[in-house]
């Protein structure tokens, strides 16, 4: 791992090829998994302020959940998340077809909201640990290649496009242009300095330091 500033970031994202693409996707990300979206405690407000903006999206059966049990929901002390429709689908999600898409992010688009979407949302595939509490609180970003990414990770090779490069506008939004800044520059810098290894089989297996 390696740190910028107070946040730790897996190395994982050092060679990540990773460009989202709905058609293959299918939108995924807001479906599968046993919890919503994990929430800011500033970001549970915003929700409910936006719900009527974008309820006329939402389908028949989110409602019925929202109206029982409200957009977020505490998962376990101090830990919330956007509720979920049958253990599955954000109540936020809303269909294109056979495509997931965010209600929050089309009205977004549109000028009809201010707040695009969680920040948990935004910066996926990166999954976000707390270790330590108050002002001696670290996060941790971490991130693996699972099966629900292979399209992203495909698309990402095709273009040509890095998780660092793709992820620009949601890292600059929770941590700052400065802070995004910083991050390129070190993932530039150990990229070049600690170059991965393969195995016969073609496969990153861990990196070296470069002889020099």
């Amino acid at each position: 791992m390696f740190a910028v500033d107070d946040v730790l970031i897996s190395d994982a994202v050092l060679d990540a090829p990773f460009a989202c693409h709905l058609p293959q996707c299918l939108g995924g990300c807001c479906v599968h998994g046993d919890h919503g979206a994990p929430l800011e405690p500033d970001e549970r407000e915003r929700l409910e302020a936006a719900l009527p903006i974008v309820e006329r999206k939402l389908w028949q059966e989110a409602l019925e959940v929202i109206a029982r049990k409200g957009v977020w929901i505490e998962e376990e002390p101090g830990k919330c998340g956007t509720t979920v429709v049958a253990g599955r689908e954000c109540v936020f999600v809303t269909y294109d077809k056979a495509v997931a898409k965010c209600a929050h992010q089309q009205a977004y688009n549109v000028g009809r909201l201010e707040f695009e979407k969680p920040i948990s949302c935004h910066r996926y595939p990166l999954h976000v640990e707390i270790h330590g509490t108050g002002s001696e609180a670290i996060e941790v970003l971490n991130y693996e290649q699972i099966r629900l990414r292979k399209p992203a990770i495909k698309n990402g090779r095709r273009t040509d496009t890095q998780l660092a490069d793709f992820l620009r506008k949601p890292l600059s939004r929770k941590y700052g242009p400065g802070w995004y800044t910083r991050f390129q520059e070190t993932v530039k810098s150990r990229s070049d300095t600690f170059p991965l290894t393969f195995n016969s089989d073609n496969r990153a297996l861990s990196r070296s330091a470069r002889r020099r």
